[in-house]
C-alpha cells in the first residue's frame, strides 16, 4: 500500500452512522468533499471514460487507513500505519474491460486514466450525458460505534498486554505469546453511467493470537483469531479472554495428539471451520466467471441436483458485523443473500456485473475487489451450510473408523476439476462410533463436487467461524468467512502415516 504521510482527511464515521438506513445524501456530500471532487467532475470522467463508444463505466474511489500493533515477549513493541488513496475507472464493452487508476484524484488525472481505459474497450455506443442520483442505502450491516480513526494508539496496547498476560495465567506450560491487533477504515465513493452514485463506510478489525508451549522438552503451537467490521468497540474483555482460552486449549491438545495411518475413510468434518472446505472445495466453482468461461465443473449443472436434498448452501452479504458482509458491492449491487444450493439443487452462480449480464440475469453482489487498483470480479462473502436435522454425536456413533476434523490451516484446489488437499491442524479418531485419539497434522484429499456428493448427514449445529479469512484469487484478496454445520462425508483420502 502507498503510505502517503501527507494526507489528512476528515472522519466521515460520524456522519455515515447517522446517513446509511435512510437519505445517503448527507453522506455523499461529505464524500464529495472528502475525496475534492464534485458531481460535474465526475460526469466529465464518465463522460470521457465513453468516448470510444462503451456501454458503461465507473469510478471507484477509495480512502482506507491501516493501523497495526503486536506484541511480543510480553510487550507491545511494533506498530505500524499505511494510507491508501485514489480511484480506478472502469470500462465495458461487450466482452471487452478496460482498467486504469490513479493515485491523484484531480480532474485532469483522472481523465487520462478514463481515456487509457476507454480506449482498452472501446465500441460504437453514442455516449449520452449522466445524470447521477444518490442511491439509497437500505440497510447498514456494520454501523460503527466509536471509529478507528478517532482512537489512540494507548487506548489498543493494553488490549494485547490483556491477552499476552491471560495466556501466560491459564497454563504453566507456555512459553511465548505473539498478538496482533489490526483495524482498518475504509472511505468509498461510487459512481457509474447508469447514474447511480453512493458512499459506503466500511470498518474492519482482526484480533489475533498464538502460543508456543513446552511439556517434557517437546514443544507444540497454535493460536486463535477473530474478525468483524465493527470499530472500537470490537475490542473488550470477552473477545480478550476467548481468544487466550482458544490459543490454550488448541495447542495444549497437540502434545496428545498422533499422526494416524493413512488410506480412504469416512470423515466426519467439524461444525465452522471446516467451513474453509466448503468455501474452497465448492465455493470457487460456483462464481460465475467460471462457469461463464466453462471453467468449473458445475458449469453445466445449474438448476440440477448436485447433492443430497438436506444440503442448501448460502453465500451472504447480510450478517450484521461479518467480515465478509457488504452494505453494497463494489459493483453497485446491494449486499444479499444469495442460495447457491437449496435442497441440494444447484440454484444459482455468485455474479458481479459481468457474469450477470451475460447470464441475463440480475447481479448478486458478488462484484468485489481488493481496492481501486483492481477490477471488481466474482468473489464469495460469507459461505456456509445450512444446518441439519440430527446431533453431532448422532454422526459420529454412525462411523466404525474414521476421523473428525476441525482445525485446518491451508489447502490447494484446481477449480475446473474441484480436485483438493487440505491441511488438517487437528481433531480426532473416531472408533466404533466415538471420539477417541486426537491427531495432528494430516492431509484431506478429495474432489469438491464428489465430496459435496458425498455428504449423507448434517448435523443441526451449523456455525460460522469468524476468524480472519482472507481470500486469494486472481492476484487479489479479499475478507471473507465461511461456516457449517458437522457433516458426515462418505469416503476421503486421509494422508497420514503409512501401514
Amino acid at each position: 500500500m502507498a503510505l502517503l504521510g501527507s494526507l489528512a482527511a476528515p472522519s466521515l464515521g460520524g456522519t455515515i452512522s447517522g446517513a446509511l438506513g435512510g437519505n445517503n445524501r448527507v453522506a455523499v456530500s461529505a464524500a464529495l468533499a472528502h475525496f475534492g471532487v464534485t458531481e460535474p467532475e465526475l460526469g466529465k470522467v464518465l463522460a470521457a471514460a465513453l468516448e470510444k463508444g462503451g456501454d458503461y463505466a465507473d469510478l471507484f474511489f477509495e480512502h482506507t487507513i491501516d493501523n497495526s500493533i503486536s506484541l511480543q515477549d510480553g510487550t507491545v513493541n511494533r506498530s505500524g500505519a499505511s494510507i491508501d488513496f485514489g480511484v480506478g475507472v472502469r470500462v465495458l464493452s461487450g466482452d471487452q474491460t478496460g482498467y486504469a487508476y490513479v493515485e491523484d484524484v484531480t480532474l485532469d488525472e483522472m481523465l487520462k486514466a478514463a481515456r487509457t481505459a476507454a480506449r482498452i474497450a472501446s465500441g460504437s455506443r453514442k455516449t449520452a450525458p449522466v445524470s447521477l442520483t444518490e442511491k439509497r442505502v437500505d440497510k447498514n450491516y456494520y454501523q460503527v460505534a466509536t471509529p478507528w480513526d478517532t482512537v489512540l494508539l494507548k487506548d489498543k496496547m493494553p488490549y494485547l498486554q490483556k491477552l499476552n498476560d491471560k495466556i501466560f495465567a491459564l497454563d504453566a506450560r507456555v512459553r511465548k505469546v505473539t498478538a496482533s491487533l489490526n483495524d482498518s477504515t475504509s472511505h468509498i465513493l461510487f459512481c457509474n453511467s447508469e447514474g447511480v452514485l453512493y458512499y459506503d463506510y466500511r470498518p474492519m478489525a482482526m484480533l489475533r493470537s498464538s502460543c508456543v508451549m513446552e511439556e517434557d522438552g517437546k514443544r507444540e503451537s497454535f493460536g486463535a483469531s477473530r474478525a468483524y467490521r465493527q470499530g472500537y468497540e470490537f475490542l473488550t474483555d470477552d473477545i480478550i479472554d476467548t481468544l487466550a482460552r482458544e490459543s490454550v486449549e488448541k495447542t495444549a491438545i497437540l502434545f496428545r495428539a498422533i499422526k494416524p495411518k493413512g488410506g480412504e475413510m469416512p470423515v466426519v468434518m467439524g461444525s465452522g471451520g471446516s467451513g474453509i472446505l466448503l468455501h474452497e472445495a465448492i465455493g470457487h466453482a460456483f462464481e460465475a466467471d467460471f462457469n461463464r468461461k466453462n471453467i468449473s465443473i458445475f458449469s453445466d449443472l445449474l438448476n440440477k441436483k448436485v447433492c443430497n436434498e438436506r444440503i442448501s448452501v448460502v453465500d451472504d452479504g447480510t450478517i450484521p458485523f461479518n467480515r465478509g458482509s457488504v452494505n453494497i458491492d463494489d459493483d453497485g449491487t446491494d449486499g444479499q443473500k444469495t442460495y447457491i444450493v437449496k435442497n441440494g439443487i444447484l440454484t444459482s452462480f455468485l455474479h458481479d456485473r459481468v457474469s450477470a449480464k451475460h447470464y441475463g440475469l440480475p447481479s448478486t453482489g458478488n462484484g468485489r475487489r481488493e481496492s481501486f487498483r483492481f477490477i471488481p470480479i466474482p468473489r464469495m462473502r460469507a459461505t456456509y451450510m445450512g444446518p441439519g436435522d440430527m446431533r453431532e454425536e448422532e454422526i459420529i456413533a454412525t462411523v466404525k473408523n474414521g476421523v473428525f476434523v476441525d482445525q485446518f490451516t491451508n489447502g490447494q484446489v484446481q477449480i475446473g476439476a474441484g480436485d483438493f488437499t487440505f491441511f488438517v491442524k487437528s481433531g480426532y479418531l473416531i472408533e466404533n462410533g466415538k471420539l477417541t485419539q486426537p491427531i495432528k497434522d494430516i492431509n484431506i484429499i478429495g474432489n469438491g463436487p464428489k465430496a459435496l456428493a458425498d455428504i449423507t448427514m448434517v448435523a443441526n449445529n451449523d456455525k460460522i467461524d469468524n476468524g480472519s479469512w482472507t481470500c486469494g484469487k486472481n492476484g487479489q484478496s479479499c475478507p471473507v468467512t465461511c461456516g457449517m454445520p458437522s457433516a458426515l462425508v462418505g469416503k476421503l483420502t486421509v494422508g497420514g502415516e503409512s501401514e
